[in-house]
């Protein structure tokens, strides 16, 4: 069994241990006691040294812990040094969290279902279906109150059988570790842990998704807030400057302009679905009925995307007896209109047409498309179409 010594220190980065057992010749070993910390509960592994030897992995196997180095290891003594850094970021990740899901309990009877530490960003699920902008403000607020108010946190062990008092209920029997943060919140818990919320330091909570009636709530604290907060406001200074405004002013200007965009672009696609009817008309005055008396036109695009060739075939099916066909080479794609009385079925004949040379497509009997394998192939079901009979 490993003596697991960050239960009752989580500020200790340096120990000495013994190596009871070794695999993976020498790079797997499990100390009589370890500061390691390993991956339990959602928080992540501590990484650091044995004997200098970079630990890659700390593994959790139940009554002992595996220790995962970059090389093997043959003393029987060893020294060991937490990295200090990563080990304090979880710290103030972990009882961020905590103080997190006592605020929303707290402010509005929400409770924590699960909860996720990433590398970059941390997050809490919560039983409710959504929670609105002032919720989260005042949650922010709240738990940034109770850091400057620097509640002691504190570790102890008691039965499972005696009233705890626990913000959430364990299933676990025996002898609990409860991590407790004065006059707010009670956890059973196995993760380090800072001595004051004072050493969370700040709490922002970045952003909200739904996820199977719950909502995920995505936080940072400590230095990773700090940080984010720097980038953040780079970001929104950046945009201010390029606006010519001042910060304060930077996100009603963009708002304004987003709309003055969609304005024009709305205009902007008035305008070519105009000039496409427009030329549309022009080809089907240009046309000489054939045989049938049907007036036909082909119309292609080296590249690109159909729409172009759509707002032209309207305006040249919006007459009588009419029928169109559009191209466009790179990726080989086919359009097929036909006006009401052509006799001819759009959706039906490019279907066929397109089947005979190993595409794919269909539409409305006024309106279809589809895709060609290659341009032959293209070329060769836009002759198809091109000589189509209404029946």
């Amino acid at each position: 069994m490993t003596e697991r010594l960050y239960y009752t220190d989580s500020y200790l980065t340096e120990f000495r241990a013994r190596v009871v057992e070794r695999a993976a010749g020498g790079a797997r070993v499990y100390l009589d006691r370890t500061a390691f910390y390993p991956t339990s509960g959602g928080q992540s592994f501590d990484t650091g040294s044995i004997t200098g030897v970079p630990v890659e992995d700390v593994i959790d196997e139940g009554e002992r812990i595996a220790h995962v180095l970059a090389a093997p290891v043959d003393s029987e003594e060893v020294e060991c040094r937490i990295d200090w850094q990563r080990r304090f970021d979880h710290m103030q990740q972990h009882t961020g969290q905590h103080l997190l899901s006592a605020v929303f309990a707290e402010l509005f009877g929400v409770a924590t279902v699960s909860v996720h530490f990433g590398a970059g960003s941390s997050t809490i699920d919560v039983n409710s279906p959504s929670l609105s902008a002032d919720q989260i403000r005042a949650a922010e607020l709240r738990a940034n109150e109770a850091v400057w108010q620097n509640l002691p946190v504190s570790v102890m062990f008691a039965a499972a059988s005696d009233d705890l008092g626990l913000r959430k209920a364990s299933s676990r029997a025996g002898e609990l570790r409860i991590v407790a943060i004065e006059g707010l919140d009670r956890s059973a818990c196995g993760g380090t842990h800072v001595r004051a919320t004072g050493e969370i330091g700040p709490v922002l909570i970045r952003k909200l998704d739904k996820v199977r009636g719950s909502t995920r709530v995505e936080f940072l604290c400590g230095q990773r807030a700090a940080r984010r907060a720097r980038a953040d406001f780079d970001a929104l200074s950046g945009i201010a400057q390029a606006l010519s405004a001042p910060l304060d002013d930077a996100p009603a200007l963009v708002i304004a302009q987003i709309e003055a965009l969609k304005t024009v672009d709305k205009d902007r696609r008035r305008l070519e679905e105009e000039l496409g009817t427009a030329h549309g008309r022009e080809l089907y005055g240009a046309a000489s009925p054939d045989s049938f008396g049907i007036r036909r036109a082909t119309k292609r695009l080296p590249s690109g995307a159909l729409d172009p060739l759509r707002t032209i075939a309207q305006g040249f099916c919006a007459a009588p007896l009419a029928v169109f066909v559009g191209l466009v080479e790179q990726p080989p794609a086919i359009l097929f209109a036909t006006s009401q009385d052509s006799g001819l079925d759009a959706g039906k004949v490019l279907k066929a047409a397109l089947s005979e040379v190993g595409g794919r497509g269909g539409g409305t009997p006024r309106l279809a498309q589809g895709s060609a394998p290659s341009i032959t192939a293209l070329e060769q079901a836009a002759t198809a179409l091109s000589a189509s009979r209404p029946d």
